[in-house]
């Protein structure tokens, strides 16, 4: 017989205080041994067997008689309908620059604005919009990643639709790019100039070809359409043999349209500058020439403001590359005399200003916040990194009007 004073193993000890009578539960917690009792009764009531716990329970009674009776129903959730924890493939980020985009721009393929997304993310699914709203409409959505749409043109000036939207939505610019226009002059396959009657473009493609034109004979007539790929698309489709259009040799290749001209804009020197949109800013840098797109308005005398707006951005070195006025939409018209008697009246305005500087640097930041000392609304558009892609224009316009004269003398 064993004496108080020697030390006992430990699961014999365990198997005889199991076998005395279990106290009353408000003297002793809730064991260990209790808990994997409770959880073999569950599982065997599950049919599957009951698993070892401590020995096996067949063997031992005491065990057996102290679990509690399984419950007549359990309600277990199938293991097929439980949620799928989520793997670090779920955390990814979004696509990085470039890496399967999905951009959407206004017009058909074919158009500039699809060669300018192109350009900007090289690797991108393009989605083509019919409309300017529907492209920003198309990443708010999460149909589209990024939008890449025109805002002004060396030619044309600025497309004022497009500045309009950016402060009706809340998208901002990531990015520009600017692209050079070539256009040329397409017709149906056979089809010679003297037979045309009709060239139909984009009215800032007709314009920008006018000069040229008139130069080649074509005192046609001229009509304008949505866009410069949807033109050639159509002459295309309803198989015009006296009408022609103006594009670019993409849509020519994509619509079997022959290149009566090619490089027939009136000025070598055309460029459009274009402006990537997404949902989220990035985060501004310094490690490269940085743009920074802001809007304003004021409540007060135009002349006053304005310069003081421009004297924040002079005294810290910060070059402004674009302004740009727009009349307010919601309060067009103001009364200069508060006498409302023979009063003269002008419009108020919102101010964009596209200026050279990161919003990661102080002095931009500092430019900021003076000018919403005296600002009744101000807003950035965007800090994003400037498009710095050599262009010769001398080269391409040498190439354009040898081309040219080519297909002057050939027809």
């Amino acid at each position: 017989m064993e004496t108080a004073s020697s030390p006992a193993p430990r699961r014999p000890a365990q198997i005889r205080r199991s076998t005395a009578r279990p106290p009353p539960p408000s003297a002793t917690p809730f064991s260990r041994a209790d808990w994997q009792t409770t959880c073999a009764a569950i599982l065997s009531n599950s049919n599957s067997p009951a698993p070892r716990v401590n020995g096996d329970t067949n063997s031992n009674p005491a065990l057996a008689a102290a679990a509690p009776p399984p419950p007549a129903e359990l309600d277990l959730l199938p293991v097929s309908n439980l949620p799928r924890p989520l793997s670090i493939t779920d955390l990814s980020p979004a696509p990085m620059h470039g890496s399967q985009l999905r951009v959407a721009y206004q017009g058909v393929p074919g158009a500039y604005s699809e060669a300018a997304a192109a350009k900007a993310y090289p690797s991108c699914d393009a989605i083509p919009c019919d409309q300017f709203e529907v492209a920003f409409q198309a990443v708010e959505l999460w149909i589209a990643d990024r939008a890449v749409l025109p805002v002004e043109n060396s030619l044309g000036g600025s497309i004022h639709r497009n500045y309009d939207l950016l402060l009706r939505h809340r998208l901002h610019i990531v990015g520009e790019v600017q692209l050079p226009v070539h256009h040329c002059l397409l017709a149906l396959p056979g089809v010679r100039r003297e037979l045309l009657t009709r060239v139909i473009s984009h009215p800032q493609a007709l314009a920008q070809c006018e000069l040229t034109l008139n130069a080649m004979g074509l005192n046609v007539a001229r009509e304008a359409f949505d866009d410069t790929a949807a033109a050639a698309e159509h002459v295309a489709a309803a198989g015009l043999r006296d009408t022609a259009a103006i594009a670019s040799a993409r849509a020519a290749d994509l619509y079997g349209l022959h290149v009566l001209a090619d490089g027939i804009q009136d000025d070598a020197g055309n460029v459009t500058r274009f402006v990537m949109l997404a949902r989220e800013p990035i985060i501004p840098r310094t490690d490269r020439p940085f743009k920074t797109s802001i809007v304003f308005a004021h409540d007060g005398e135009g002349t006053s403001v304005l310069f003081k707006v421009l004297s924040a951005f002079a005294f810290r070195g910060i070059s402004l590359t674009k302004i740009e006025s727009r009349p307010h939409r919601h309060r067009p018209i103001r009364l200069v005399d508060d006498a409302n008697v023979g009063t003269a009246k002008h419009f108020e305005y919102m101010f964009y200003i596209d200026f050279q500087a990161s919003m990661a640097e102080v002095r931009a930041q500092n430019a900021l916040a003076e000018i919403q000392e005296f600002t009744s609304f101000l807003r950035v558009l965007g800090s994003y990194p400037m498009d710095m892609t050599p262009w010769d224009s001398n080269s391409t316009s040498s190439t354009s009007a040898a081309r040219r004269n080519n297909n002057t003398t050939s027809s």
